[in-house]
């Protein structure tokens, strides 16, 4: 038996937040680190969030786009991709080694943190005291800082019936071995809709979408909603707003697996605008997620073990100075590329603390995620965004500018003839600066980068001028919305 060891650095939550934490706060240094894991070194997004979803996406986005352009289409005369292609090329992306079990390859990652400098523990940690960590028999103690970095679960409301019937969640949907004829989707947020692409480009035959609000994707701006409903409905989905699940029956819900059918087919009851009774083949929520604390030890040293663990702009837990919370489990941003942001601050923060050094520079402060936070949605049209939305901005009192149109420009066209697109620019009039940039179509996701170096830079419109997009690119269109701002 392993006994029990000291570190510099324990990191609970081996996903790229927590990899992205460990590396940053040992690199260039004599300092160790250990990340606890008990599923798999990568977590989450590598192998049942962002990696396998956006393989998923990708084929049938890459179909799309041949279908554009005369001479492309001719070959890609299918209306959908090839399901079995679809679902090998999600499994290489994301290691798969078992469709029964669901099981996937992590060596890949294991072999990496070790190359950094960093153990993995294998099993379920949870604090046990100040700078304790136990994982089953063992204590692992930490020198400078323990870093809990253990992401979200899906949340499933407790809707009669609901939980019983042993519905899909995310995991489900992109783990998917068996594609049910008939799914209900409960949500419209960015899981549900990108969910929604990706079943109907594997032939799902009937998709009911039961949202309680009155639009999908209700912190975009509203032109960006209204195309991907549009182009949901174009394709078959049928949309229900105002609209939730009553009740459900199944009477041989098993827990098959990820991806498989959960049983035989299941009688949902619909409240609201929607009203109506279906029989599907699958549910799938896609209502939200909860931080993962709850079997942390947070109850250790007096924190409310149920929520997000909260942390300042060091990443520190108030009143913990050698705790930190990064990524989804703090509630600030529950995206990866800003999970792994916060880690980066976190990181350098341990080693300037270990190291005795103030903390007087902009890297030991996690201002983007307060403002500047970029997302992209890989529905059809793809949106990316950043910064404030129009009513956002309104909301926190800035004089706002808006300058907004249809995406029609030489590099668009060159896409195809009847690309279609729409963008916006949100500007703080009183300092003449961006604060909020939306793009919808294809090859959009590309563009939001320089909207986010534009609002974190606070760059000038007068200056922002000067920066010259080529041509024939989609980024044009940053004449098209500047001149109207000049």
């Amino acid at each position: 038996m392993v006994g029990d060891a000291s570190y510099d650095v324990v990191v609970i939550g081996g996903g790229p937040v927590g990899e992205n934490a460990a590396d940053y706060a040992i690199r260039g240094s004599d300092r160790t680190a250990a990340i606890v894991e008990h599923e798999l070194m990568g977590g989450e997004c590598s192998y049942w969030a962002c990696m396998p979803s956006k393989a998923l996406l990708g084929p049938g986005n890459a179909l799309d786009e041949a279908r554009s352009l005369a001479g492309s289409r001719e070959r890609a005369s299918a209306s959908n991709p090839e399901p079995a292609g679809v679902l090998g090329w999600r499994d290489t992306v994301t290691g798969r080694l078992d469709d029964a079990a669901a099981t996937h390859d992590d060596t890949g990652q294991v072999r990496w943190a070790n190359g950094a400098g960093i153990e993995v523990i294998r099993g379920h940690g949870r604090i046990v005291g100040e700078k304790q960590v136990r994982v089953g028999d063992r204590l692992i103690t930490a020198r400078e800082a323990v870093v809990v970095a253990t992401g979200s679960t899906a949340s499933v409301p407790p809707i009669p019936g609901l939980r019983e019937a042993l519905p899909w969640t995310s995991r489900d949907a992109t783990n998917i071995v068996e594609i049910p004829e008939r799914v209900v989707v409960l949500g419209g947020g960015v899981v549900a809709c990108e969910a929604a692409t990706w079943l109907l480009d594997l032939g799902v035959r009937s998709l009911v979408m039961a949202i309680r609000g009155d639009r999908l994707l209700p912190r975009m701006e509203p032109f960006a909603s209204e195309r991907v409903a549009d182009a949901l409905r174009a394709r078959g989905a049928d949309i229900r707003f105002g609209t939730t699940i009553e009740a459900v029956e199944r009477t041989d819900a098993t827990a098959s697996g990820y991806g498989r059918l959960h049983g035989g087919p299941a009688v949902v009851r619909l409240a609201g605008d929607g009203a109506g009774e279906l029989t599907v083949d699958e549910i799938l929520v896609a209502a939200g997620r909860s931080p993962a604390t709850t079997d942390v030890g947070l109850d250790a040293l007096g924190l409310e073990a149920k929520g997000p663990l909260t942390a300042d702009d060091h990443l520190t837990v108030p009143g913990h100075p050698w705790l930190y919370s990064v990524g989804d489990v703090n509630g600030r941003n529950a995206l990866t590329h800003m999970g792994k942001y916060q880690a980066r601050v976190a990181g350098d923060v341990i080693a300037a603390r270990a190291e005795g050094r103030e903390l007087d520079g902009a890297k030991y402060v996690a201002s983007s995620d307060h403002a500047a936070v970029p997302q992209v949605v890989f529905t059809r049209p793809e949106i990316s965004s950043v910064g404030l939305t129009h009513a956002q901005a309104e909301d926190a009192g800035l004089d706002v500018r808006i300058a907004e149109g249809d995406i029609s420009v030489a590099g668009s066209y060159l896409l195809g003839p009847d690309y279609s697109g729409h963008a916006s620019l949100v500007v703080d009039a009183a300092r003449d600066v961006l604060v909020g940039a939306t793009f919808v179509g294809a090859q959009t996701g590309e563009l939001v980068h320089s909207a986010t170096v534009a609002i974190v830079g606070e760059v000038p419109l007068s200056r922002l001028w000067h920066a010259v997009p080529s041509y024939p690119t989609v980024s044009e269109v940053w004449l098209r919305l500047l001149d109207q701002l000049r």
